[in-house]
């Protein structure tokens, strides 16, 4: 019986027909053609160079996140920890999209295959979804800090720490798969895609036969993987909020507040972007309108974590110019050795 009903569920999702005569009428097309930010010839230089520019300021700037934290022993704390892990997503994340616009932009191609379509959509949707697991997990770091602080290095130990951070990637991927392996289960006669990489809404839209299965587990991993960590969130900083007005001094508000600010100001932006692209999208049945939303989305926020986390935290910055000067002190080491074994020969 219960094998009867997990061959029923799947069989749902991948919508597989019953008959022959409906299996020899699904399309399976082999290409979609991302029609990009703009066809203007001319503004194809300026567009790879931009975003070019801003990929790589995004992995350079969270990848010194990532190995500042791994190399400061000061910074192997649970706040940090759950950081360099919300760094190397966001890289991810941008990778995800970014390499294939570019090298669409440089080749004068719209081209992407229907699996590395489906590829796109199940990583973007995985890495997403980790981002807004971890902002959860962090807010909870912080309310156990502010609001529980002598619970607090009993509650958040490593083995629970990274218990979190791996239940927040099995949870994603099994999102992701929810959300892509219905997509199997549709034909597609037109196959323009009018955004610069594969959006599940968008490919939706294409699609000839009924995604009424496909909107209803969209909707439900929305609410499952997106509303209910962004309610945890508002819980935290609320009950946050609560602590930091019962301290009386305003030396220890600022200082409680403190802690938490760089996060609030990521959680602000990520939500903030994300519910553009929500509203942009609702308000008109143009998907040109929220192309400049989905960039700020996927491309800006990333780009900007790893400059509000360093320039409002001290112990960042400190292990950062610390790891420059390493880096700087190895490099110039070798160059002395190259010329003493120049000299040599």
């Amino acid at each position: 019986m219960q094998a009867t009903s997990t061959q029923s569920f799947f069989s749902l999702l991948l919508g597989k027909p019953s008959s022959p005569m409906e299996r020899g009428n699904q399309t399976r097309v082999r290409n979609f053609l991302l029609l990009g930010l703009s066809e203007e010839p001319d503004l194809q230089p300026l567009l790879f160079g931009l975003f070019l520019s801003m990929y790589l300021i995004t992995v350079l700037g969270n990848l010194l996140i990532v190995l500042a934290v791994s190399s400061d022993s000061h910074l192997h704390t649970p706040m940090y920890f759950f950081l360099s892990n919300l760094s190397f997503v966001d890289i991810c994340f941008t990778s995800t999209t970014v390499p294939k616009m570019l090298v669409n932009i440089q080749t004068q191609s719209k081209v992407i295959t229907y699996e590395g379509c489906l590829s796109q959509i199940f990583f973007f949707i995985v890495f997403g979804c980790l981002d807004n697991l971890l902002l959860t997990v962090m807010a909870y770091d912080r309310f156990m800090a502010i609001c529980h602080p002598l619970h607090y290095t009993v509650t958040m130990h490593p083995r629970l720490c990274g218990q979190l951070v791996l239940g927040s990637w099995c949870v994603s991927v099994m999102g992701s798969l929810l959300e892509t392996l219905p997509v199997l289960r549709l034909s597609f006669t037109n196959t323009e895609i009018p955004h610069f990489f594969c959006d599940l809404p968008e490919v939706l839209k294409l699609a000839c036969s009924d995604t009424f299965v496909n909107n209803i587990v969209v909707y439900f991993v929305t609410i499952v993987l997106a509303v209910f960590p962004f309610s945890g969130i508002l819980f935290s900083y609320a009950q946050i909020f609560s602590s930091i007005l019962r301290i009386s001094s305003a030396r220890g508000k600022y200082k409680a507040f403190s802690t938490c600010g760089s996060h609030l100001s990521v959680v602000s932006l990520f939500y903030g972007t994300g519910l553009g692209v929500y509203l942009s999208s609702a308000a008109t049945s143009s998907s040109r309108t929220s192309l400049v939303a989905s960039v700020m989305y996927t491309m800006v926020t990333p780009m900007l974590n790893p400059f509000i986390y360093s320039l409002r935290n001290r112990d960042i910055k400190g292990a950062l110019g610390a790891c420059l000067v390493r880096v700087a002190t190895v490099r110039d080491e070798g160059i002395g050795l190259s010329g003493v074994v120049g000299a040599q020969y």
